[in-house]
């Protein structure tokens, strides 16, 4: 882990992504979804995960999304490429958003 620099893996991470779907993988495979940085590397993201997050990760997934064309009344507009990091736990550990939340 020590071959990353610290402020870059700070910036790989952007935000989980909280949706249905990643709820339910959450729930059956122990991942979590991530929004990251378009070039961040599998390895990268590895390490971001365990730095923050103090888990140790099993694997991690990567899928490139493309943005979607979107119309605004009578002009085109386009939402942004994202990047996201599908990131397997090891059995035994968890990432909990909800802590520190308005309970």
């Amino acid at each position: 882990m020590s071959n990353f620099n610290q402020e870059r893996l700070l910036q790989v991470l952007v935000a989980p992504q909280i949706s249905e779907k990643a709820t339910m993988l959450a729930d059956k495979n122990e991942q979590i979804v991530f929004i990251v940085a378009p070039d961040a590397t599998k390895p990268e993201i590895k390490a971001a995960v365990e730095l923050l997050f103090k888990v140790q990760v099993k694997s991690v997934q990567v899928a490139n999304l493309k943005g979607k064309v979107k119309r605004f009344g009578r002009s085109f507009g386009r939402r942004s490429d994202a990047r996201k990091a599908f990131v397997c736990l090891q059995p035994g550990q968890e990432i909990n958003f909800a802590e520190g939340g308005a309970a």
